[in-house]
């Protein structure tokens, strides 16, 4: 017959013995009167101070102060028959002192491997850290979030989450930065962000030399050109960017390279993506006119499938992305350090293409309100996009015209941090194309740096082209791109400024609150 649990809730033993042995043992040995419940050696529920009693009733709270159920190791303490908590007695915090809660010198380190000698700093040493006042020119994620974040000036570069060494920023389902774990106040996301602590215009100088802050630059040499092969028909403009990136896979020069793609989800909203082949970056194709957090995605371990295998450090990409990015990852590749996840990619970044941009555009903001519900477009049914002479031109799917409209009247759907951006060219990038400045079907090439040369030569026997067509456009829209940036910026414009930007400085120039974390962030 199945035996009442004397403990409720508490597991019994795994050999089956009883958890109290000491009132098993009384029980077998006494008999109780059933009327009086008196045992045959007097006790009684009244009178009882052995910590037994019958079920259902209750000790006094001076025979559960002095109750603690006698074990042999595998039972339970501080409570009573039925299972109740008794009351505990709590010893005396000590002060000015470790805790000392085993009888053991809390002075003593354990697990010390053998041999090796540690000294255990004194308690003083906790005062004595709560008395270090915060330095002044920490900046935490608060303060990025703060004056470019939530004032709508992120550019959606990414360029935040590959700086942080704690690995605490990732991209939320807005596709904007967002705090993932405590940040530690190193204020590397604010010192790298283009639209916080990043002077970009002094990194057009440290990358590219002087000359790069006048006109278009100043490039080693330039070019129209096309793609000749058939897949060249549903990429933008010349096909340019994906024959070089072909040729440059082809040639063992990179391993991969970060693009844009079409998400699976939504039609027409770019994500990042590592093309390690010529099917994908043909099948890639084309642009897209929203960013893709793209320095938030060279966390390695994250295309590690794709990538072949060899050490990290012996791996080789391309990025190809807008103005802003490039700024991003050369500011980056400057400094030294080998902390958080997006490290390795940051280093394997040895080729940089970038997109000639006036701006870029919020998605939901552009394809979702604009073109959907205003002008009734359903982004499936679009088979090209493309912004041309200051229009946004829109194809369907059998390649006729649907939308031919001033970029101005979208204005509103791009992103704000774009207005202050006077990068229209990619003064940071190895390669700028773009379809400013050549005729239909040709891409305009600038080419920045001796890699850039290097990646010109691989590809240009496989392309039609000729000298730039009309460098004048290229100038005049940067110099329209530049007037419009002198506009928005709150700050002043200086290449000869030093490179990273106070928070205090820009706070005084945006009227940015100080110290959010003290209104309540």
């Amino acid at each position: 017959m199945a035996t009442e649990k004397r403990f409720p809730g508490v597991p019994e033993r795994s050999d089956g013995a009883s958890d109290d042995r000491t009132a098993s043992a009384r029980t077998a040995s006494t008999h109780t009167d059933a009327e009086t419940g008196v045992t045959d050696d007097g006790c009684s529920p009244e009178t009882c101070t052995c910590g037994g009693g019958t079920a259902g009733s209750q000790p006094s709270s001076t025979q559960r102060a002095g109750q603690r159920a006698v074990t042999d190791g595998s039972g339970v303490a501080n409570v009573d028959e039925t299972g109740s908590l008794g009351d505990l007695e709590f010893t005396t915090p000590a002060e000015g002192i470790s805790q000392d809660i085993e009888g053991k010198d809390p002075s003593v380190r354990v697990g010390v491997p053998e041999g090796v000698e540690l000294e255990t700093p004194e308690y003083s040493i906790r005062s004595e850290m709560n008395d270090v006042r915060e330095l002044d020119e920490k900046t935490w994620f608060m303060e990025l979030d703060e004056a470019v974040i939530d004032e709508g000036r992120c550019i959606q570069c990414g360029t935040c989450v590959a700086a942080c060494p704690s690995d605490s920023i990732g991209v939320g389902d807005d596709d904007l930065p967002e705090l993932v774990k405590m940040c530690t106040g190193c204020s590397l996301c604010w010192d790298f962000c283009p639209r916080g602590g990043l002077r970009y215009e002094r990194q057009w100088v440290i990358t590219g030399g002087e000359d790069n802050v006048k006109g278009a630059g100043d490039p080693i040499t330039e070019f129209s050109a096309k793609v000749e092969e058939e897949w060249r028909e549903n990429a933008q403009d010349g096909g340019v960017v994906t024959s070089v990136l072909i040729h440059l896979l082809e040639a063992g020069e990179i391993d991969g390279a970060l693009i844009a793609t079409e998400s699976e989800e939504e039609s027409w909203k770019a994500e990042a993506f590592l093309a390690t082949t010529p099917e994908e970056l043909i099948a890639n194709t084309g642009t897209i006119y929203n960013q893709t957090m793209a320095l938030g995605h060279l966390d390695l371990s994250k295309w590690e499938e794709k990538l072949p295998d060899k050490p990290w450090e012996d791996l080789s990409l391309a990025l190809v992305g807008t103005p802003c990015e490039i700024e991003g990852i050369r500011a980056l590749q400057d400094f030294e350090w080998d902390y958080q996840k997006q490290n390795a990619g940051v280093r394997a970044i040895d080729y940089t293409i970038a997109l000639m941009c006036t701006k870029n555009f919020n998605y939901q903001s552009l394809m979702g309100e604009m073109i959907q519900e205003q002008r009734g477009i359903d982004p499936e049914d679009i088979g090209k996009m493309d912004v041309l002479h200051g229009k946004l031109m829109v194809w369907d799917l059998e390649g006729e015209m649907i939308l031919e409209e001033d970029i101005g009247n979208f204005h509103d759907a791009a992103l704000k941090g774009c207005d202050e951006c006077a990068d229209f060219t990619g003064y940071c990038a190895d390669l700028t194309v773009g379809s400013v400045g050549s005729s239909d079907e040709y891409s305009s090439v600038i080419v920045r740096t001796e890699q850039g040369l290097k990646a010109w030569n691989l590809t240009k026997h496989d392309l039609d082209f000729h000298d730039l067509e009309d460098r004048g456009a290229i100038g005049g829209l940067q110099s329209w791109d530049k007037k419009k940036a002198f506009e928005s910026l709150e700050r002043p414009f200086d290449p000869d400024a030093p490179r990273f930007i106070d928070y205090t400085d820009h706070a005084e120039w945006y009227g940015t609150v100080l110290n959010p974390h003290d209104e309540g962030y």
